[in-house]
């Protein structure tokens, strides 16, 4: 159960992107006044300020071809002059019209504008107009008013260029310095979030992770403590009681390994008492009943002599049970080795125990350089020989069994197989085969227990192999088994020789 009171990652990270949005937001509005500040201060200076300066110089060019057009009618009298004055009274209209709407709301240099058309219509109505109509007149100093009030106009003007240029170049550095700010902030804000997941999410998550694989590492009396946010310490906590059930489990484990350890020291007594007191009443009984047939022998009739064999065998089959079932216990037990076994050895000692079938059947064994590989050399010898001895046992009448040992090798195991030429084993008993005490013939026609494969069955196993039957093998019998690939012998070559 979540814990209240304390926030999930999911709450950190929502607050973390919530603050990160409302900065972003702030620093819009904020950069957003800057810069239109900034062009607001642009376009009145580049959009007004400068074309109503270029206009002050056409109401001045206007105004002074009026006074020349003037001056030049007078003193010639040439009627051009007259249509220059008129021409330049309509331009001196049109650059005050371009003025009027420049400087709308503003109000000192449009009073200024307004002082200069009225000083101008004034000098044409007084001065210029009658002195065409009369070709008279002082003209010299008349136009002075106007052009004094022209001049005041174009000061103002100047003087708001220049303001405006200075406006501009305050916002453009007050800009500058709300984006360095915003960016300072921001950069903080990052920094901040940082250490905040830091110290609320990646730190609990590093000393939970730390925790659990000191736990998983085989230390499983470290408790896990519950921190960090909610949903982490729900982890945690889950973690703490995952590792509880494991202490519980590890528990009951060991306790039944002691009753494990326990149950195989008396598994040995009982095997000391099988290879001992066993069969001690089973060589008494042999040995008695083979004196019997030896100092009664003549007095006994044939059945008498049966009986007795039948006897003898049965004691003498039940010895080979016992140390047959001793063997197959001790597998796992007693042997239980685990070194570098070179199987070329191991192979060459199964033959030097088989050598009087071998000889006897005139066997002709075909094998490859072999590996070397991690096991038990006594089970491994075992499993070669018992490998061996079936395939020359159950040959083909009037054949000499040919027996053909192959090895590959995988990324992960070693794969061997043992072919032969001998009678086969029919599919449907591949699985029967491996069960301890199983005979597929009479003891008659082939002896034994029955339990060769099946040791052969618990050594692969044991060594982490499996073994089976190859049905689709179909010239005699052929067994593949695997044993897991930890060290390849360098000087292992693949190769054949016959024996």
């Amino acid at each position: 159960m979540t814990r209240t009171g304390r926030w999930t990652t999911q709450r950190h990270f929502a607050a973390i992107l919530v603050a990160m949005v409302v900065l972003i937001l702030a620093a819009s509005l904020v950069g957003a006044a800057a810069l239109s500040r900034t062009s607001s201060v642009a376009n009145q200076l580049n959009d007004r300020i400068s074309p109503a300066r270029t206009a002050v110089v056409q109401l001045d060019d206007a105004l002074r071809n009026q006074d020349t057009a003037l001056r030049g009618y007078l003193l010639s009298g040439a009627p051009q002059f007259v249509d220059l004055y008129h021409e330049s009274v309509s331009a001196e209209q049109v650059a005050a019209a371009t003025l009027r709407r420049l400087l709308a709301g503003e109000d000192g240099p449009s009073a200024d504008l307004a002082a200069v058309e009225d000083e101008a219509a004034r000098w044409r109505r007084t001065v210029a107009e009658p002195a065409i109509t009369t070709r008279q007149g002082d003209v010299a100093a008349a136009f002075a008013p106007v052009r004094a009030r022209l001049t005041t106009l174009d000061d103002r003007l100047i003087a708001a260029r220049q303001d405006g240029r200075q406006a501009l170049a305050d916002a453009r550095e007050l800009r500058d310095v709300v984006f360095l700010g915003l960016v300072a902030v921001l950069l903080l804000l990052i920094a901040a979030i940082a250490v905040l997941l830091r110290v609320t999410v990646v730190q609990p998550l590093a000393r939970l992770g730390a925790a659990v694989r000191q736990v998983a590492g085989g230390d499983f009396a470290h408790a896990v403590t519950p921190e960090g946010p909610s949903d982490v310490a729900e982890v945690g906590r889950d973690v703490e009681e995952m590792r509880n059930r494991l202490v519980e489990a590890l528990t009951v484990t060991e306790q039944r390994e002691a009753e494990l350890r326990r149950s195989n020291a008396d598994l040995e007594q009982f095997a000391y008492v099988a290879s001992h007191d066993l069969q001690e009443p089973l060589r008494k009984v042999a040995s008695f009943c083979q004196m019997l047939q030896r100092r009664y022998g003549d007095a006994l009739d044939e059945r008498a002599q049966q009986y007795i064999a039948f006897a003898v065998d049965g004691a003498t089959r039940m010895q080979r049970l016992i140390n047959d079932l001793l063997t197959f216990s001790r597998i796992g037990r007693v042997y239980d080795g685990t070194a570098a076994v070179d199987l070329n050895e191991v192979l060459a000692r199964a033959e030097d125990s088989l050598a009087v079938s071998i000889a006897e059947t005139r066997a002709e064994i075909i094998r490859p350089q072999l590996p070397v590989v991690h096991g038990d050399v006594t089970l491994l010898t075992m499993l070669w020989q018992n490998l061996l001895g079936n395939a020359i046992k159950f040959r083909r009448p009037g054949e000499a069994p040919r027996i053909e040992i192959t090895a590959t090798a995988t990324d992960t195991t070693w794969t061997f197989a043992v072919s032969d030429n001998g009678i086969g084993i029919d599919p449907e008993f591949a699985d029967k085969i491996f069960v301890i005490f199983q005979r597929l013939h009479a003891r008659e026609k082939y002896e034994g227990t029955g339990i060769g494969l099946a040791v052969c069955k618990k050594v692969v196993e044991h060594h982490g192999g499996v073994i089976g039957l190859d049905p689709s093998y179909d010239k005699g019998a052929r067994l593949v088994f695997t044993i897991p690939l930890r060290r390849i012998d360098d000087n292992a070559r693949s190769g054949t020789h016959n024996q």
